[in-house]
């Protein structure tokens, strides 16, 4: 396989705007096509190129599958992803892959399976250690929408939220149970394991498949005295203050993950995480550009010709900037550091201030402006020189470059 990197999207064969079902089908078909046991009597050339895939669909699972490193990703590429949380999939083990993922091959093979041969034999167990664990529950996912000014994106900000949300049952404090712990008891059919196994022939040989038990659906305990309040699920409806911290520099579109602050799981399981979507106000002054602020500065005719200083507006308040004599239309002033800091770990510094200077033609002039206008139109030191044209044409010129 080359060197180069291939786009996530186009290693799981999914579109930009694939839901995050698309995404988890898309890695499920290629972990089945090339998983190494199912590579048969392939040549070992074959197997390792399929190792390779194997290993570049994980890694760009790893990525698409989170909502904050998919966004990184989308804005930034790879950079926005190395050392950010993600990881290489190309360096990483196939026994690493299977206990990162192993509710992907828990799904895969009915909870679990372990398979004979491979590449050498050394994922052969990974259904057997992943399956171990009892089944925990995870909380639902909720979104919420804030709205920031520019202001606010500058300096950063916390918002708080009234949210309606699954809460853990404050009469059984999660467990289900009516008296706590007392009211449980280990499950008979799995013996507190949580899964059951089962071996059957296979094409593959004799295969050993593990699933969900049926009875306590994996959490090898069984509620003898539902908790009346809640039903025995440990959660119930209610509200919750969440407190968000929205970081400088976040722009409009980016959406920030706050772990945890989702709904409750039932039984005391892992609460889910709250997906906030970023919006920002549209500015009277400024127009952005990524952490560059743009500002037109419209000046009167004897400023631009004579030149003098000016107020122009900042987001720490205003600042005095110098017109030069003789300004013409279209110049452009950048003020250093008067922009948008840099999102926590993409950059350093601000970014600048870009001023765009516009003069303002008077629309209506009393009798004496137009004289004056008049005994001007003839001077030489009104027309412009072939240096002026030439200049003035070459910024037209880049408008549409």
């Amino acid at each position: 396989m080359s060197e180069q990197k291939r786009d996530y999207y186009e290693v799981l064969g999914v579109a930009k705007n694939a839901t995050e079902q698309e995404i988890k089908a898309a890695y499920k078909k290629m972990a089945i096509k090339y998983h190494p046991d199912r590579q048969g009597d392939k040549s070992e050339a074959e197997k390792k190129e399929a190792e390779a895939k194997f290993k570049e669909a994980a890694e760009a699972y790893d990525v698409l599958h989170d909502p904050q490193k998919r966004q990184r990703y989308d804005q930034f590429g790879f950079a926005g992803v190395g050392g950010a949380g993600g990881f290489d999939g190309q360096g990483m083990s196939m026994d690493d892959i299977f206990s990162q993922f192993g509710d992907i091959f828990s799904d895969l093979f009915g909870g679990g399976a372990s398979f004979g041969g491979g590449f050498g034999g050394g994922f052969g167990g990974f259904g057997g250690r992943a399956g171990a664990r009892r089944q925990q529950h995870r909380g639902g996912d909720l979104r919420l929408k804030v709205r920031l000014t520019l202001k606010e994106c500058a300096t950063g900000v916390t918002k708080k939220f009234k949210v309606r949300k699954k809460v853990t049952c404050s009469h059984c404090h999660g467990s289900g149970a009516e008296n706590g712990k007392g009211d449980t008891q280990t499950c008979q059919t799995c013996h507190g394991n949580g899964y059951v196994l089962r071996s059957q022939r296979s094409v593959f040989g004799m295969m050993q498949t593990q699933s969900v038990c049926p009875d306590c659906q994996g959490e090898g305990q069984i509620i003898k005295n539902k908790c009346h309040q809640c039903g025995g699920t440990g959660v119930q409806s209610g509200d919750e203050v969440v407190e968000v911290k929205i970081p400088a520099g976040v722009q409009d579109g980016m959406v920030l993950n706050v772990p945890g602050k989702g709904d409750a799981a039932i039984h005391n399981g892992v609460p889910g995480d709250i997906q906030v979507f970023i919006e920002v106000e549209q500015d009277k002054d400024f127009v952005r550009q990524d952490n560059d602020l743009i500002y037109n500065l419209l000046i009167d005719v004897p400023t631009a010709v004579l030149g003098g200083q000016v107020e122009v507006p900042t987001l720490d308040g205003k600042v005095m900037i110098k017109i030069d004599p003789g300004t013409q239309p279209g110049k452009v002033l950048r003020l250093r550091g008067k922009g948008l800091p840099a999102l926590q770990s993409y950059g350093y510094g601000n970014g600048d201030l870009i001023v765009n200077v516009s003069v303002y033609i008077p629309e209506t002039l009393s009798r004496e402006e137009r004289e004056a206008f008049e005994r001007m139109r003839e001077s030489d030191s009104m027309k412009p020189s072939q240096s002026v044209r030439q200049r003035l044409f070459n910024h037209f010129k880049k408008l549409f470059e």
